[in-house]
């Protein structure tokens, strides 16, 4: 890996940086927001005949936000004026969405240059397709284990939480274990909790079996949870951005969601599944309600996870042209003429 992310593409390349707004199939709803559309940056770097794509979300409802970061992602193309190479690319940019499109794109014009596919590249085996949750967002119990009923191809849910009626939250949990014994669950609170709200939660959770609580409390005021024995594995989101992250993250939970929109990219991503894992910690692969643009590169990382959620082109009206395949609860590797 040293060695790739180090080869200099030594030629122009031209930064083509622009605005999406995708429709969802229906209104998504978690613990603080509700949305109709998923907001996407789309960066595009092409060198000749060759262009690499990557896809992030800077902010999930403000479009002012994202077309500032269109803005300024166009802004950075005389850097790009002589070349790059992918290190000098993550030295440039500090970790986050808009580092995450330039790094998915240039690992994809890397790719594009060199003939290769990226795990190729990074001197792994051709990745295996892998099961994915579908995710549920908060409605009335009744419906979501209504839903998940319907879902029969799918065998792991993740369960959006409000944090604002336990009793209603655990009646929805309880709507969807019904409907569907033989599936895995796991829950996610978006920060909604307090600590003894997930004290009083997490043992009603594990009489339902459910596997993981995604960040219970919210990013920053989860100090508390240091040495906090739960009943049911606690996974940071928000709270681990990237390597960084590591130190607070042990004694506090047990696995970490890697999202490359939080850690900036592929590159870093690598980084931190390597470095998580050589501290205990478990592996959960994450996903904004991008489209399979966005899961492409993130479908590498997750040949390493205990808990994929790469569903995000799932919730949407219509996926990209040569989009990923979703079949029977897996989530299939890339086509070339997508990503990478």
């Amino acid at each position: 890996m040293i060695e790739i992310i180090n080869t200099k593409i030594e030629a122009p390349i031209k930064v083509n940086a622009f605005a999406q707004k995708h429709l969802l199939a229906q209104p998504f709803v978690i613990s603080r927001y509700s949305f109709t559309h998923s907001l996407m940056m789309v960066v595009e770097l092409s060198c000749g005949n060759h262009i690499g794509r990557g896809e992030a979300e800077p902010h999930e409802f403000d479009e002012d936000e994202l077309n500032k970061a269109v803005q300024y992602s166009q802004s950075l193309a005389p850097h790009f004026a002589n070349g790059i190479s992918i290190a000098q690319l993550n030295e440039l940019l500090p970790s986050g969405p808009i580092r995450n499109a330039f790094d998915c794109a240039l690992w994809d014009l890397m790719s594009k240059l060199k003939g290769k596919r990226v795990w190729e590249l990074l001197g792994h085996s051709e990745p295996f397709y892998l099961p994915t949750v579908y995710t549920l967002g908060i409605g009335e119990p009744h419906d979501m284990g209504e839903k998940a009923g319907e879902l029969k191809d799918w065998a792991r849910f993740k369960i959006k939480l409000g944090g604002e009626n336990q009793i209603k939250d655990i009646a929805r949990v309880k709507a969807i274990r019904e409907a569907r014994e033989d599936a895995e669950l796991i829950v996610d609170a978006n920060g909604g909790w307090s600590l003894d709200i997930l004290k009083t939660m997490s043992k009603e959770l594990a009489d339902y079996d459910v596997r993981l609580i995604e960040q219970p409390l919210l990013a920053g005021s989860d100090g508390e949870l240091i040495n906090y024995q739960s009943p049911v594995p606690l996974c940071a989101d928000e709270s681990c951005l990237d390597t960084n992250s590591l130190p607070y993250i042990l004694n506090r939970y047990q696995y970490i969601n890697i999202k490359l929109d939080k850690t900036g990219g592929l590159t870093e991503a690598l980084k931190l599944s390597h470095a998580a894992r050589n501290e205990g910690l478990g592996l959960m692969v994450g996903c904004m309600v991008g489209t399979s643009l966005a899961m492409a590169p993130a479908h590498i990382i997750a040949q390493d996870a205990r808990f994929i959620d790469l569903d995000g082109p799932m919730l949407l009206a219509k996926d990209r042209h040569n989009g990923m395949i979703y079949e029977n609860g897996f989530v299939y590797p890339p086509m070339k003429e997508l990503w990478g």
